[in-house]
């Protein structure tokens, strides 16, 4: 069964692209999702798959570990961090960076993952605007999984992650992604491992889910 590791960011896709993408491989694909640095750190382990899609810069590094076959690497997605509250709940301003500052400083609870890119850009984003220690008093930091989760059960009032990986969570709303000057866009990219004979093929039938259709509807973008 060929097997592809990849970041819970082009989750919604994988899913929606499933039958076409087995149709095109004439089997079932094993996918195993989880956050890159997650990933990065089994493949590192010694855990392998016929492809892997994770950021450009964890395809770059593996790849130059020989690890993964860089001749094949190709970016998939661009993606953009977003903020999500319970559905219903009124939105709030995040249309400039200090709106966004504001925010975090009132709310009383939020959410943010540990392990993924839009975690590690979120801790670095507080950092800069000196409100770290503030934001992190009442923040609920998850290793890996979705973080709008946590505005259904109510152990935060918002709720930060690429917004491909919010729009994955029902009974919430993305109210955006964060405004420019608190905004990162992330690559994510795709390689086949090195020395995995269908590695190239999974690749492919993935890359073809990557239209611009089904990435937008997914909250993503085209890459370039």
């Amino acid at each position: 069964m060929p097997r592809l590791m990849s970041t819970l960011a082009i989750a919604g896709l994988l899913r929606e692209a499933a039958p076409a993408i087995e149709a095109a491989l004439g089997a079932r694909l094993d996918v195993e999702l989880a956050p890159t640095r997650a990933l990065e750190a089994r493949i590192r382990a010694g855990e392998g798959a016929d492809a892997a899609v994770l950021t450009a810069e964890a395809i770059a590094a593996l790849s130059a570990e020989c690890v993964l076959d860089g001749s094949t690497a190709r970016a998939l997605a661009h993606s953009r961090v977003g903020l999500a509250v319970k559905a219903g709940t009124p939105h709030p301003d995040i249309a400039n960076v200090a709106a966004l500052r504001r925010l975090l400083i009132d709310v009383p609870s939020l959410c943010y993952s540990r392990a993924g890119a839009s975690g590690i850009f979120f801790a670095d984003l507080i950092e800069r605007l000196g409100i770290a220690d503030a934001v992190n008093a009442k923040a609920v930091v998850i290793p890996q999984g979705f973080t709008a989760e946590k505005l259904l059960t109510g152990e935060a009032a918002i709720a930060f992650q690429q917004v491909s990986e919010l729009l994955e969570v029902p009974g919430i709303e993305v109210v955006g992604a964060l405004p420019e000057g608190a905004q990162t866009i992330a690559v994510f990219s795709g390689a086949a491992f090195a020395g995995a004979p269908d590695g190239p093929r999974v690749l492919a039938a993935v890359a073809r889910a990557c239209t611009p259709g089904a990435l937008r509807a997914k909250g993503l973008e085209p890459p370039g």
